[in-house]
């Protein structure tokens, strides 16, 4: 395994003289999935260096230190600091053990919470989600999210009626400060929209903040977009940054708002109407400046009526609605789609494929369920299992073929070696893989590979994790980690 991919998949680094509970740690995380390094006080330097990127661009993973037992925890702390800024702490101990003391405030602002070992499982993944925030957060500080290049975003492209009145209905409010609601069946861009509105706005050098109402557990939203003061509950070491705070003067995205419970929906009406909160624990009111733009799958007028959603924070949200249509109400619109989508994958240096007539004229009569999503995941597919060919209907999935009885010309298709594949566009084990002239990137291959098939699953499972997990054989826990990995995720919620 090579450095720079070896870095690429550590996440929690256990420091702790206690060889004992190290060994434990470590079998409990690779229970959960979890990649690992394992060391001791004095040589947990040395065991970053033999892995660390001689790339600097490369070294900034999300990790998580879990301190245990040591002779010097604030120099311990100090220097995992000046090694990266940005690595949060987690302080584990025995039930016997004392207390670890710091009383520098940058270093007990890196300490994102302590832990009494044994630890249940709900108080682990806690914390391993807020180290995942406390990055995002310091990211956000440093900039990096303003100087992300915008594109031309692939589901915004197509000259049907549907897709043109969504273009125009974003020039009109781009500019203005508004609240926005999109809507529309997942996989259509909603996201795409709100941060092309954020790019074409007076606030486009501000933040944009996306939250996944729905992906957060409903205990720990408040705190996600308010933040909390020290001692605010069990683990609150420090104070921290909400979501509000950190979009100031920018936008903040609240994605699948039809999923915030109705506590919190009184909270943020609040926030809406006299543009001031208070962080969990605190009562300090804070001042706040952000545009609301939100997203939903969901139906919030039938949410309304049987009591799940307020009524009154549907018309603060709603000033300005934007629907977006399902890509079967668009189909025209395909074949434009196909060549933004193996342009990104060109300029990407991801590869490349084609489509030939009849292969572009059977996808034009699928009715696709999962929108502009399936069809980016169909050329990535397509991609993997036919690098630089020729598409045709008998090289696509079985679902997608809805034309029999034609005879394509054979001047159409491209010979490539590639490596033999059954009907169902999956590999096929018992085939002779033919090795292309030029050699191929085993291990890239192979990635691409898992995640086209991940993504099939996911799909077929219309995006339940733990159903996808069953088709594949894997545990729920594990098909996270490779997806966050892979980076489905995030590449799932940018479509």
């Amino acid at each position: 395994m090579g450095t720079k991919t070896m870095w690429r998949e550590v996440k929690v680094l256990i420091i702790d003289n206690n060889e004992e509970r190290r060994t434990q740690i470590g079998i409990v995380l690779d229970f959960l999935g979890e990649e690992y390094l394992l060391t001791d006080e004095a040589g947990w330097k040395q065991t970053c260096d033999e892995i660390q990127s001689p790339d600097a661009d490369l070294r900034s993973p999300e990790i998580l230190t879990v301190v245990g037992e040591c002779s010097d925890i604030e120099g311990l702390l100090s220097s995992l600091k000046e090694w990266d800024q940005a690595v949060p702490a987690m302080l584990i101990r025995g039930v016997d053990d004392e207390l670890h003391e710091v009383n520098d405030e940058p270093l007990q602002h890196m300490c994102i919470g302590r832990l009494t070992w044994p630890a249940t499982y709900n108080k682990l993944m806690d914390h391993i989600h807020r180290a995942q925030i406390y990055r995002e957060q310091f990211d956000l500080s440093r900039g990096q999210q303003q100087r992300r290049e915008v594109q031309l975003f692939r589901s915004l492209v197509g000259t049907s009626r549907t897709i043109q009145h969504v273009r125009e209905m974003m020039a009109q409010v781009a500019d203005k400060d508004a609240s926005v609601l999109i809507t529309g069946p997942s996989g259509t861009g909603k996201e795409v929209v709100a941060r092309n509105l954020h790019h074409n706005s007076p606030r486009k050098d501000k933040p944009f903040v996306p939250v996944n109402c729905g992906a957060i557990p409903a205990e720990l939203l408040e705190s996600e977009l308010f933040g909390h003061e020290k001692g605010a509950f069990t683990g609150a070491i420090s104070s921290r940054s909400g979501r509000f705070e950190m979009a100031e003067g920018g936008t903040l995205f609240l994605d699948e708002i039809g999923d915030m419970p109705l506590t919190m929906q009184v909270k943020l009406l609040r926030v809406l109407q006299e543009r001031t909160y208070e962080k969990v624990g605190g009562t300090k009111t804070l001042k706040t400046d952000v545009r609301i733009i939100a997203a939903t799958h969901k139906d919030l007028e039938n949410m309304i009526e049987d009591g799940s959603f307020r009524e009154d924070l549907y018309y603060r949200l709603n000033v300005f609605p934007i629907e977006m249509p399902p890509l079967k109400e668009r189909i025209e619109d395909v074949p434009l789609l196909l060549n933004e989508l193996i342009s990104r994958l060109e300029n990407e240096k991801r590869g490349s494929i084609r489509f030939n007539s009849a292969a572009i004229m059977s996808l034009c009569r699928h009715e696709w369920p999962g929108n502009v999503r399936e069809l980016a995941n169909l050329v990535e597919r397509m991609a993997i299992m036919h690098p630089y060919g020729v598409v045709g209907v008998q090289e696509l999935p079985n679902k997608f073929r809805h034309i029999e009885g034609f005879e394509e010309d054979p001047e159409m298709n491209v010979p490539v070696e590639i490596p033999n594949t059954v009907s169902t566009g999956v590999v096929d084990p018992d085939a002779t893989a033919l090795l292309p002239v030029n050699g191929i990137d085993l291990k890239d291959y192979l990635s691409r590979l898992e995640k086209s098939l991940i993504s099939q699953a996911l799909d077929d499972a219309n995006g339940v994790v733990a159903r996808a997990a069953e088709k594949l054989s894997l545990r729920r826990t594990t098909l996270v980690e490779k997806m966050r990995k892979l980076g489905l995720n995030k590449e799932k919620d940018a479509i």
